[in-house]
């Protein structure tokens, strides 16, 4: 083919030069197209046409246009010449756009575009809006929802077929043709002409491109590049399309005018190109197995122009037609090599389908060729954007609707073979939901072009291509066939585009009123319908364990809710009203026809296959569902529709077989079967699926019930539960069905069954208001709901109205809580009190549970609620509820309760379980005394009591029970029960009684003796009876043979019969029940004896609640208010206080079962009291280990104990748990978490904080971020000065700063490095690197990543150096400097590398590489030892300004530090001071000197400094940073007198620095007098203690530069001297903080609080600054200052330094002088009210990297900047943008908001975990990915959380689920 295509462009070629000759460029082109338009208008028009015919030709040739992309933009150019005769393009649009008529949007859009659909305002359920008509709409208060396009779609405003007109926007609201001016006729006169050429060439293209892909590979890649070349071709048709209406006729004129058609493609003519491509065409049709209808000899009449080409066409469509099903035969092959191990597919002969709706396709105009070429190309997105972009216009929708229709069963052919069926799925269904929505249109289309029998046939074929034999029942013989859930076609759901289009016009009530009125259609319907009854079978493994779990049961339930539920539901839901009974007369008639196919398919007769069970059975559920509509809703009389006896014999076997499997399914009898059939039993109940699946089966069964023989019904039930051996009065049998382990559960299964059965009234008499609130109930009893889920039912939406109403008045809503641990709440809903008291049902809840632990739960909840509510103290037994009444129809349901069977049952049951015998439950009972309570409640009216006592026991014609009423039979006593047993039982051994001892009752022995019993016996009688009533040909319907096929034989045990004395009635074995369970003699006591009241009012709240006494009780009551009998009989029964038969027998085992009970009651207590010990053990643990922020949590490990005595710090090993001091051979560690940090970088110097960006206006300028002002200083300085020096006068670490923090636990150094050895064996890791040396800590599980050596002999002998020493100012400075002149004099020498120097320096290393390195260099000579200076430093600043943050950035409330027990600061500094004194300073450089000594200016020094560049004058340096190089600098332990020294001797440098920036910041004239009131005061004996004298220092020594010169900066009116005072203290209270952490973290002593206003002076008398604590109000800042030297010499000296600056660069002096401006806390962005505005401005935003529109857009919460999320585009070596962004941002740590997700998500280093979310809705609840699309409202509680995590740095600690991001996000 490519060679082809190759050829023919080269031949081509010579003729494609030649084309623009007659234009070499535009104004050509123009001035042709103008000539041509004014020859079209003029006389001579015919000539021009047949010209422009010409030109059209040649510049659009198909060979043309495939010569590359230069000759498709260029035909494109004459085009659009042509089109606007000459005019510059863009004024021709402009121009038809202003005739534009439209009121419609139809904004086409594709999948992932984001759209809204509001409930209040749509007619058709699939209604959406555009963003920008829905926010122009009014739609606030209205129920709508943003959501993702999953398929695509187009805007519905204007269109109120759709929705209603109230929703419409501002645009589309005014009506049409009123005010819009008539198209004059040359404006599109042009169009006229070249559109239909141009569109011909577009399909001329499509025609050349295709080839039929062979069979061996698939062409898909030559299609591409058609569609390639095609792509601006379609693109300029869209652009037309968006003209308006003006244009968008004259397309549709184009599209569907069959003339143009016949004249151009008919591919008769002499063009050699057009008959070619007619060929191609034509074999195309063919290889789609599709021909033109044989209607020759119209062809031959009519078209005479066309006779030639019609020739081969005949010959062609004769092949096809008798191919008859030729078209699939390529399929068959290609299918046949998957087939192998598969089961042989069943074609089905296809007679009774119209063959033509398959197989023929005739084109009469260019849409539907368009359309055809569209589909088998699978529907390219620019083609289907463009088609359905003409919807706006009537005539075309509806031309276009037909076509679709035309062409469906082709489509669904192209899709069955399609490899990307589910992009294909999409793009079908985006058209469909378009035209199918719109019911006028449907209507209009099923009555012309029969779309309901088109779509239906379609479905039939298509299912036909995977249909198998069906295994159910008879596996040889059987002719039913099944869909095989295996295929393809339903594994991967490539039905649901027809499904759902089907279901879609079905909501239609004329398209389905049409449905349900066509019988053919019906019988068809069935049909489908039937090939999935019965798919999907499952034998029980009885042996092995299968080898491979087969994952077939998702098709299976997929295909049956969407191919068969969902319509059903579309059907039912247009029957509502008494006139639709025919409808379901019609669907209950053909289904009832097809089930009678179905059973006599599989050979059916009455026992269904042992261990076989399918859980799709949808024509009885669809028998079922319109049934109950019929009765619900149309007054039908249930009798006429229902079938015959032995018909719903028939019906009930299946439904009721799955209730059976599923009780062996949970007693697990199909373990052997894999996981896979739990999962199906789950599937089966579970919310989405229940209403369709479980609850029409137990329906069917309840109407079953309601009509046969209630014995009949009531032995098959426990014959399908396989427990009728079980059911004996003996206390031994063998069951031959069932092992003994599974005895009990089924027991329980079939009890509770029949429990459901006849409680549940869903379909039988509830209206649709109470079923809403019973199921909401259910649910809400299992657990609390969020709204989005209190209802699963899928036939009630969340939000309709009854639903919000019926929630409020169940549920009561608990708003959303935060731990501190940080666990995220949802807004819930829990049960209101009365709900518990009343309305709780277990039935209910037991139905719709999937797993039996939520039973459990429901209970557990109900239990405590009973508790709490003092109104039962102990274990609760489920309470009984009482029902509503039953609709009449179903009356016979009654009767199951009052027959003979069930009632031996019970009996049977009550004295077993009296008997203790084996396997019986307490939950046996619980259910026998519902089934009796149950009956009590519906006992039948008439059958009065004094009738009853008279013929009583002579009535007694069947040896059990005299009658069947339940009232009556509950006193008859029965004497003597004749039981089967083995011989081994013990009841053999007894004699049988003589006769005589009868009671007298009976005249025989006989009489008294009950029978044995037999159901299965009893069921088959019943069977016969029935079958026989039914048919008149009885001997050709007895088929016992059948029913025999499957009892094993020889498996039965030799049994024996035995007599058994009984002499009980059910109320004697009630009252001794009661007995037992009380665990007293005589503990039932008839209450009316005493308050003859209860008979009258029998509803006492005293009995609704409480365990199987209180139930035993109600029941008794009841019983006793039904009958007089039965209340003297009860009052007999305790007069007797007989003991219990066998009297000494079951004494003792009643004493055993007690003595059980009460041992096992003890021994449950005292487990609870353990429990409840160990849980608040682990409870307060948790709280000290694990709580961030409770600073007097006390830690079970103190770090350091601070008593006075001891000399050194003991520690524990929280690995090998010994205590012991540290020691250099083996040292002790601090377990840290070492983290880089920009968090002190983001604070910013205005209390305003920042919001994030949500208009292009807003934006973020970082440059006004700490961080930021921080590294220009230090630009600044290293240009001007000596770089060692610079390194030294500033901190760094404001971003990427280390931060260390510990969970205070500590552990041997060696322990610790055994601990991780293990961790890296240990291969299943949990988040975290060993390789990278992180761990958790072994005792708490705190994150970490280092050990932190503790430093030997710690300081506890601090009480050494806490007196005050008399030393005078002089010598301590002295001491100082000698102490730092002493190098290399730390007390562990560091020539003899012991464990602890060597774990010094490789936790440094850590440190170190915690960080990256461009935030550890910044000398200019990279490697200098200055930078490690430097950096050592900074940490310890990094961590002290850090705490100071976490403090709240004062030290008001004083106190230990925040994280006390937890800092690990001590220890830090104890290692950064041993590497910092491995530096040396230069003593001619040590800043010291300069703060102390007045140096002498020697002459050769000024030589120096012209040489090279100056220190950095003192005044310039931050004096925060000289503190930590003095302390760090020193020997260690420091002394706290020479600490104090250092603080002085800075204190005055800083105040000096702070008069320095106020003397600039004041105006000329201030200056002026400041100076001179200085001067006056400067001898006074306190001039050096006076800020007036200084200032006036300083100004005049300043004054002697350039300083003063420059324009004034910003001007400070500082009149008054307080202004002044507080500007000082304002200006050093950050030194004075700093200093006071780091004293209380060296030398112990809290801190103290204080008010706000006296920070300064608090701090400064705690640091020893203020010799004697005056009173507040004359106290000055400047009384702190203590000068070493004569005050004003040193100001002078350094004043000095900054004239000399000043002098060379008089710019930059005030730059560079320290302001301490006033920083805020570090802050998150501030996040809009609404999630919308965030949504609406970013999810369409542009990537500033790459230009494109992400497709996970995220903003960064620090800093607002915009990022991919996993972009490739803006990968740089091998990082995504956002672990790019979160080193750069935050050294490591990001917080991005996923725009599209709504939630938040967290990277620190390697890691990454979701967050969650800090947007909620109404309700509380987060909507992660946006799935409900509901409005979302910021949740500052939970915002002010994760800014406390990031401040305090405990992502790590708090969130759980971390993984690792590989640098993808």
């Amino acid at each position: 083919a490519a060679m082809a295509g190759a050829a023919m462009a080269g031949g081509a070629q010579p003729r494609g030069r030649r084309v623009p000759s007659r234009g070499k460029n535009g104004r050509d082109k123009r001035a042709t197209a103008a000539r041509l338009k004014t020859a079209l208008g003029s006389e001579s028009g015919a000539a021009a046409a047949g010209e422009l015919r010409a030109l059209l030709e040649r510049v659009l040739a198909p060979a043309a246009g495939l010569g590359g992309g230069e000759a498709a933009a260029e035909a494109l150019e004459w085009c659009r010449c042509l089109l606007s005769g000459g005019e510059p393009w863009d004024s021709f649009v402009q121009a038809v756009r202003a005739y534009d008529p439209a009121t419609l949007c139809g904004l086409v859009w594709t999948a992932n575009f984001v759209a809204y659909r509001c409930r209040t305002c749509g007619i058709s359920p699939c209604m959406s809006l555009c963003a920008e008509c829905f926010h122009q709409g009014e739609h606030a208060g209205h129920d709508y929802n943003m959501f993702r396009s999953q398929a695509g779609g187009a805007c519905d405003c204007g269109d109120s077929n759709v929705m209603r007109e109230a929703g419409f926007c501002k645009r589309h609201r005014i009506k049409s043709n009123s005010n819009v001016p008539c198209v004059p006729k040359d404006l599109l006169m042009m169009s006229e002409l070249v559109l239909p050429q141009f569109i011909f060439s577009l399909i001329q293209h499509l025609r050349e491109g295709y080839n039929e892909p062979a069979l061996d590979l698939p062409s898909e890649k030559d299609l591409h590049k058609i569609l390639q070349v095609l792509e601006p071709h379609v693109s300029f048709l869209e652009d037309l399309t968006k003209m308006g209406g003006a244009m968008r006729s004259v397309l549709t004129q184009v599209l569907t005018s069959q003339q143009f058609y016949k004249d151009l493609s008919s591919g008769v003519g002499e063009n050699a190109c057009a008959k070619k491509s007619h060929e191609k065409y034509l074999i195309a049709l063919k290889g789609s197995g599709l021909a033109f209808p044989e209607d020759k000899i119209a062809c031959g009449m009519q078209e005479q122009g066309a006779g030639t080409s019609t020739l081969p066409v005949q010959g062609l469509a004769g092949a096809t037609a008798t191919s008859g099903q030729g078209d699939s035969s390529d399929e068959e092959d290609q299918d046949g090599s998957q087939g192998v191990g598969k089961r042989k597919r069943v074609k089905l002969s296809s007679t009774t389908k119209d063959q033509s709706i398959m197989d023929v396709l005739k084109h009469k105009c260019f849409l539907e060729e368009l359309l055809f070429w569209t589909i088998k190309y699978e529907f390219p997105q620019k083609m289907v954007t463009f088609l359905l972009n003409m919807l706006p216009d009537q005539d075309y929708k509806i031309a276009f609707t037909k076509t679709f229709v035309q062409h469906y069963a082709f489509i669904m052919k192209t899709l069955k073979k399609s490899h990307e069926s589910d992009t294909m799925s999409n793009r079908i269904v985006h058209i469909s939901v378009q035209l199918f929505s719109n019911e006028e249109l449907a209507r209009q289309v099923t009555e012309e072009c029969q779309l309901l029998d088109i779509m239906v046939t379609v479905l039939l074929y298509m299912m036909e291509s995977c249909l198998i034999k069906s295994e159910l029942q008879d596996e040889e013989n059987s002719l039913h066939v099944v869909v095989n859930c295996g295929e393809a076609l339903l594994k991967n759901n490539t039905y649901w585009p027809l499904v759902s289009d089907f279901i879609n016009i079905l909501s239609h009530q004329s398209v389905a009123k049409k449905f349900l009125e066509d019988h053919g259609l019906l019988v068809t319907w069935m049909n489908f319908v039937s090939f999935f009854q019965g798919m999907n079978l499952n034998k029980r493994e009885l042996n092995e364990h299968v080898e491979f779990e087969s994952q077939t049961y998702y098709a299976a339930f997929a295909a049956e809710l969407e191919a068969c539920a969902q319509p059903m539901w579309g059907l039912l839901s247009h029957c509502k009203v008494r006139e639709t009974q025919e409808y379901t007369r019609n669907v209950v008639r053909y289904c009832l026809e097809a089930l009678q196919d179905w059973f006599d398919a599989i050979n059916f007769v009455d026992e269904p296959a042992p261990n076989q069970v399918t859980f799709h059975l949808p024509l009885h559920r669809y028998f079922a569902m319109f049934l109950s509509k019929a009765v619900k809703c149309q007054e039908l009389d249930l009798d006429t529709i229902l079938p015959d006896q032995e018909m719903l014999m028939k019906l009930m076997i299946h439904p009721l077989q799955i209730q059976a499997s599923l009780s062996e399914i949970h007693s697990n009898m199909w373990v052997r079967n894999g996981l896979q059939i739990k999962g199906q039993a789950m599937t089966y109940v579970q919310s989405h699926f229940c209403n369709s699946m479980i609850d029409p089966d137990i329906y069917l069964l309840q109407v079953c019930a309601s009509r046969l023989d209630p014995d009949y019904f009531i032995s098959s039930v426990f014959e399908r539960f396989k427990v009728v051996d079980l059911l004996t009065m003996a206390s031994q049998h063998q069951n031959t069905v069932l092992d003994s382990e599974h005895e009990r559960s089924m027991l329980e299964g079939a009890l509770t069954f029949l429990v459901l059965l006849l409680s549940l009234r869903l379909h039988l008499g509830m209206t649709d208001d109470e079923i809403l609130r019973a199921e909401m109930v259910a649910q809400l009893c299992m657990n609390d709901r969020t709204h989005k889920n209190p209802n699963p039912k899928s036939g009630i939406i969340p939000g309709s109205l009854s639903f919000e109403s019926v929630l409020s008045a169940v549920a009561d809503f608990k708003a959303p809580v935060f731990e501190p641990g940080g666990s995220m709440q949802q807004g819930m809903y829990t049960p209101k009190a009365e709900v518990w008291d009343k309305e709780f049902d277990p039935v209910m809840v037991i139905l719709r549970t999937v797993y039996r632990r939520d039973v459990q739960s429901a209970m557990d909840r109900y239990t405590a609620f009973l508790k709490q509510s003092g109104k039962f103290p102990g274990n609760p037994w489920p309470p009984y509820k009482k029902r509503t009444p039953l609709h009449p129809s179903y009356k016979g349901l009654i009767k199951l309760l009052h027959c003979k069977t069930l009632h031996i049952v019970l009996f049977t049951l009550l004295y077993k379980i009296l008997m203790d015998h084996q396997n019986l439950s307490e939950h046996v009972l619980c259910m026998v005394l519902y089934l009796i309570e149950l009956g009590l409640e519906n006992s039948p009216e008439q059958e009065s009591d004094e009738e009853e006592s008279a013929g009583g026991q002579e009535r007694c014609h069947d040896s059990w029970f005299p009658g069947s009423n339940l009232v009556s039979n509950m006193r008859h006593f029965i004497n003597y029960v004749r039981v089967r047993v083995p011989e081994t039982a013990p009841e053999v051994k007894r004699e049988p009684p003589a006769s005589t001892s009868s009671d007298g009752l009976a005249s025989s022995q006989n009489s008294g003796t009950a029978q044995v019993f037999s159901l299965v016996a009893e069921r088959r009688k019943k069977f016969q009876e029935i079958i026989n009533r039914n048919t008149s040909e009885a001997n050709q319907v007895v088929r016992p043979k059948t029913s025999m096929k499957w009892s094993a034989p020889g498996a039965t045990p030799q049994l024996t019969t035995a007599i058994l004395e009984v002499k009980e009635s059910i109320l004697s074995l009630l009252i001794k029940l009661h007995h037992k369970l009380s665990g007293k003699q005589n503990s039932y006591y008839p209450p009316w004896l005493d308050d003859v009241d209860v008979l009258i009012h029998p509803e006492i709240p005293r009995y609704s609640h409480g365990d199987g006494m209180t139930a035993v009780e109600r029941i008794l009551l009841k019983a006793a208010v039904q009958s007089r009998l039965n209340k003297r009989i009860i009052e007999e029964i305790c007069r007797k206080v007989t003991p219990p038969v066998p009297p000494k027998k079951i004494s003792s085992a009643e004493k055993k079962t007690l003595d059980k009970e009460e041992r096992r009651q003890k021994a449950r207590e005292r487990q609870q009291k353990l429990l409840a010990e160990f849980a608040s053990r682990q409870k307060s643990f948790m709280e000290t280990a694990m709580d961030v922020e409770s600073p007097d949590a006390d830690i079970a490990m103190e770090v350091a104990t601070s008593e006075q005595h001891v000399s050194e710090a003991i520690y524990d090993c929280v690995i090998c748990g010994q205590s012991g001091p540290s020691t250099e051979e083996r040292p002790t560690g601090l377990v840290v978490l070492l983290q880089a940090s920009s968090v002190l970088g983001q604070c910013r110097n205005s209390t305003e904080p920042k919001k994030l960006p949500t208009t292009e206006e807003e934006q973020i300028y970082p440059w006004d971020t700490c961080a930021a002002l921080h590294d220009v200083r230090l630009t600044t300085l290293q240009r001007y000065f000596k770089d060692s020096s610079c390194l030294q006068a500033v901190s760094i670490g404001w971003e990427g700063g280390v931060y260390v923090q510990t969970c205070g636990h500590t552990l041997h150094i060696d322990c610790h490095k055994s601990y991780m050895e293990s961790l890296r064996n240990d291969q299943v890791l949990q988040g975290f690197s060993v390789d990278k040396g992180e761990f958790t800590c072994p005792l708490c599980r705190q994150f970490a990543n280092s050990v932190l050596p503790c430093y030997p002999g710690n300081n506890v002998e601090r009480s050494l150096w806490q007196s005050h020493s008399n030393k005078c100012m002089q010598e301590l400075v002295q001491e100082v400097e000698d102490l730092q002149e002493q190098l290399g004099t730390f007390p562990v020498s560091i020539s003899s590398e012991t464990n602890l120097s060597k774990e010094m320096e490789s936790v440094m290393k850590d440190i170190k590489s915690t960080t990256q390195k461009k935030y550890t260099d910044y000398s200019k000579s990279p490697g200098s030892p200055d930078n490690d200076f430097l950096f050592m430093y900074s940490v310890a600043r990094t961590n002290l300004e850090l705490e100071l943050v976490h403090r709240g950035g004062n030290l008001c409330s004083g106190g230990a530090s925040t994280a006390g027990k937890r800092s690990c600061l001590n220890q830090l500094f104890h290692v950064l001071a041993m590497h910092m004194r491995l530096y040396s300073i230069d003593s001619a450089y040590n800043p010291w000197r300069k703060l102390t000594q007045p140096i002498e200016v020697q002459p050769d020094y000024l030589g120096l400094e012209e040489r090279s560049q100056p220190e950095v004058p003192v005044l310039y340096r931050d004096v925060s940073s000289l503190l930590l190089i003095q302390i760090l600098t020193m020997p260690q332990p420091l002394h706290k007198e020479h600490f104090t020294c250092i603080i002085k001797v800075l204190f005055t440098l800083l105040y000096t620095q702070g008069l320095a920036a106020l003397s600039v910041k004041c105006s000329a004239e201030d200056r002026t007098a400041w100076k001179e009131s200085g001067d006056l005061k400067k001898n006074t004996s306190s001039g050096e203690k006076s800020w007036e004298v200084l200032l006036g220092h300083v100004i005049s020594e300043l004054s002697k530069g350039k300083i003063y010169e420059e324009g004034e900066t910003e001007e400070l009116r500082v009149v008054n001297p307080d202004s002044v005072e507080c500007y000082l203290q304002q200006f050093c209270l950050p030194f004075l903080r700093i200093t006071s952490l780091l004293q209380h973290h060296l030398f112990g002593g809290d801190l103290p609080s204080c008010q706000e206003d006296e920070e300064f002076t608090v701090l400064a008398s705690c640091l020893g600054l203020l010799p004697s604590f005056q009173s507040a109000h004359q106290f000055t800042s400047a009384s702190c200052l203590d000068w070493p030297v004569p005050a004003f010499d040193m100001v002078s000296q350094w004043c000095s330094e900054l004239v000399s600056f000043a002098d060379k660069h008089p710019d930059q002096v005030k730059a560079l002088l320290i302001q301490e401006p006033k920083w805020d806390l570090p802050r998150l962005l501030q996040l809009p009210e609404n999630y919308n505005t965030i949504f609406q401005y970013y999810h369409r935003k542009t990537c500033t990297v790459c230009t494109k529109v992400p497709k996970d857009p995220a903003v960064c919460l620090v800093c607002g900047t915009f990022v991919c999320l996993k972009g490739l585009c803006c990968k740089q070596q091998s990082y995504c943008e956002c672990v790019l962004h979160s080193q750069n941002c935050g050294a490591g740590t990001g917080i991005f908001l996923l725009i599209n997700a709504s939630v938040i998500i967290i990277i620190r280093g390697h890691r990454f975990c979701l967050w969650g979310s800090v947007y909620l809705d109404a309700h509380g609840e987060e909507d992660r990915d946006l799935r409900r699309g509901k409005p979302l409202y910021i949740c500052k509680e939970r915002y002010k959380v994760l800014e406390q995590q990031w401040v305090s740095h405990t992502f790590d600690h708090i969130n759980k689920r971390w993984g690792p991001h590989y640098n993808g996000l």
